[in-house]
């Protein structure tokens, strides 16, 4: 027996069937349950990759060999300035003629097995394309946390004679980092919303196959209603990390944590008087 409500669309009513969303979110089918761990691998794989592109991408733009800087600045100007969607398009389907691993339709992303599991060829593209777009966003991110370093720390340390590279291992990106964890912090939960875009390329991750059941079920709120409450809940677990990590930096340089607390008696009597 199903308990129903009626919502109103477009002059028409749908009979919203609360027992099935119920089901649906406290018991998802496997292929849902393979499609939340694969949205999370992608996602953590992807902004891992991400960021270290873009500290190489940042990097290399402050290279004093003008070819070097004109490449990676024309990475970051290609894929912020494209749509996620024709980039992991060009990717997949076309393979990636820039690098000269393609020709039009020459290439073709070959499953591989690692460790014993078969990963799919259209994850690992998906993967490649997610890293690529947000190492460009990371790149902006990672020069604004080393432009906020202090420059006399960098000619002091030039000074006592640290090389180049010892003086951005050591000086300029543990101080970088904190500026740049923020920002990183929120580049994740975007990318946790982003793996839904794979499923251009059929990557049954967690919007797939919610698509998929939609598809055989045809109760689309119930379906992505639940689906929706496993994005709100991953990136509200990754947003109480993110508190905890930025609390954890902000004692490492001797800053107090903010925290929150009620305001005072007397103070609600102030503003309510």
């Amino acid at each position: 027996m199903y308990s129903t409500t009626s919502v109103m669309a477009a002059g028409t009513t749908y009979p919203f069937d609360w027992d099935a969303f119920t089901d649906y979110l406290l018991h998802p089918s496997s292929m849902v349950i393979h499609g939340l761990g694969l949205t999370v691998l992608i996602a953590v794989l992807s902004q891992f990759l991400g960021t270290l592109i873009g500290i190489g991408a940042d990097l290399t733009r402050r290279a004093r060999f003008a070819p070097l800087r004109w490449l990676a600045s024309g990475y970051v100007w290609l894929f912020r300035g494209t749509p996620f969607l024709v980039q992991v398009s060009i990717i997949y389907f076309a393979g990636l003629p820039f690098f000269g691993l393609a020709i039009f339709g020459g290439y073709r992303w070959d499953d591989v097995e690692v460790v014993g599991y078969l990963i799919a060829g259209r994850v690992i593209a998906g993967i490649f394309a997610l890293s690529l777009n947000e190492g460009a966003y990371m790149a902006e991110i990672v020069r604004s946390g080393i432009d906020s370093v202090d420059r006399g720390q960098v000619e002091a340390a030039h000074a006592v004679g640290m090389t180049s590279r010892q003086t951005t291992r050591r000086i300029v990106l543990p101080q970088a980092l904190r500026t740049i964890v923020p920002p990183l912090g929120n580049q994740f939960n975007l990318m946790l919303k982003s793996t839904s875009l794979l499923s251009v390329i059929s990557v049954t991750e967690l919007y797939t196959a919610a698509a998929i059941i939609q598809g055989q079920t045809f109760q689309p709120f119930e379906v992505f209603g639940a689906v929706a409450i496993y994005y709100l809940a991953l990136t509200a677990g990754w947003t109480l990390i993110q508190g905890r990590i930025e609390r954890r930096l902000g004692r490492g340089w001797g800053e107090t944590p903010p925290r929150r607390t009620r305001p005072s008696r007397t103070r609600r009597l102030e503003v309510t008087s």
